[in-house]
């Protein structure tokens, strides 16, 4: 009798081999296996750019410095004319907190220098981003090299909350100094 626990090995030659399923190829090899997936961001595709359908909308680094660097256009513009092209700037701008800061157009300083008020120095940072290519594009559809870009962080003053009794007896009293008087003569004090 041979004990329960004990196992009889098979020898190697007896043991099942299994053998792996063959990979399987589509019926049809020219078209891929692979769905393309769809871009929701503005980046061209390998296949348009080969085929020439690629619209260049952009403004190159080159132009960039020309923009910067050219100080002979000189064309007089008025804050419609600005206005327009700013909000035409704005219809290239993919992300959305960048379009909704600079939804505001900026105010005229003098001598073609716009300040831009914003909230926070997140938003200046994102500013900082496109600002070469948003100035390069003013200056060119403007075409006036003096253009500048000023960004000014705005400082919003907001009222401060009163929660406790003792800072809406202070508010009361700094609009009514009669309340004091009052509380004295009577005696009065907050319950805890």
């Amino acid at each position: 009798m041979e004990p329960i626990f004990s196992q009889k090995k098979e020898k190697p030659e007896q043991q099942k081999k299994e053998v792996p399923n063959p990979v399987q190829v589509p019926s049809n090899p020219t078209k891929p296996a692979v769905k393309r997936i769809t871009r929701s961001y503005n980046t061209p595709s390998i296949k348009d750019a080969l085929s020439g359908k690629l619209e260049d909308n952009t403004v190159s680094a080159k132009q960039q410095h020309q923009a910067y660097n050219n100080s002979n256009l000189k064309e007089d513009f008025n804050k419609e004319q600005f206005k327009t092209k700013w909000n035409e700037f704005l219809t290239t701008v993919d992300s959305p907190t960048l379009k909704t800061t600079l939804s505001n157009v900026p105010d005229f300083v003098s001598d073609y220098q716009f300040v831009l008020k914003i909230g926070n120095t997140v938003q200046e940072e994102n500013i900082k981003m496109i600002k070469p290519k948003l100035v390069a594009f003013l200056r060119n559809e403007l075409k006036n090299s003096s253009i500048e870009v000023i960004t000014q962080i705005e400082t919003v003053e907001s009222n401060r909350i009163i929660y406790s009794d003792d800072e809406k007896y202070d508010d009361m009293v700094k609009k009514n100094s009669d309340l004091q008087l009052l509380r004295q003569k009577f005696n009065l004090d907050f319950g805890d």
